[in-house]
C-alpha cells in the first residue's frame, strides 16, 4: 500500500469507527493536532482517539482535494475535507470544512502482523484545523 492509499484508508477508519491509532508511528514524539485538541506522543494519541472512537458516532468524512508525494521512505500530504460526526455524550451533531495536512514515514517493520493494517506507512505527524465555525 501506498502514501495515497494509507490517507484514505485512514478516513475509511474514521468513517467505520474502527481503531485509529494503528495508523500512527509508535514513538513518543508523534504529534496529532485536532480541531480542539493537541495530542503529543503514540501512548496520547492512542488514549485521544481511542476516546473518540468511543464517544462519537456517524462520521461523514468527504476528501476534496488529497494531494500526497512520496520521496523515498517518507512522504506528505494535504488536503481539503468536509467532517461530520455526533457527539454520543452531548448528543450534538457536529460539521466542518476542515483542512488536513500531514507527514508519514515508511516503517518496514510495520504491518498486519503487528497492528492490522496492512501498509507500512505510519503517519509520524498530521494537522487538521477548520477555517471557520460549525454549521
Amino acid at each position: 500500500m501506498d502514501a495515497e492509499t494509507t490517507v484514505r484508508a485512514y478516513y475509511d477508519a474514521l468513517r467505520a469507527g474502527e481503531p485509529l491509532d494503528p495508523f500512527f508511528a509508535r514513538d513518543e514524539s508523534v504529534v496529532k493536532f485536532g480541531i480542539g485538541e493537541r495530542l503529543t506522543g503514540y501512548s496520547e494519541i492512542r488514549e485521544g482517539l481511542t476516546a473518540q472512537t468511543e464517544t462519537t458516532a456517524d462520521w461523514h468524512v468527504g476528501s476534496e482535494r488529497l494531494a500526497v508525494t512520496e520521496r523515498g521512505d517518507h512522504a506528505w500530504f494535504s488536503d481539503d475535507v468536509f467532517i461530520a460526526w455526533t457527539d454520543l455524550e452531548r448528543q450534538i451533531d457536529y460539521e466542518f470544512e476542515s483542512r488536513w495536512s500531514g507527514t508519514l514515514e515508511r516503517q518496514p517493520d510495520a504491518g498486519s502482523r503487528i497492528d492490522g493494517i496492512d501498509t507500512p506507512w505510519r503517519f509520524v505527524g498530521m494537522h487538521v484545523s477548520a477555517p471557520g465555525g460549525t454549521r
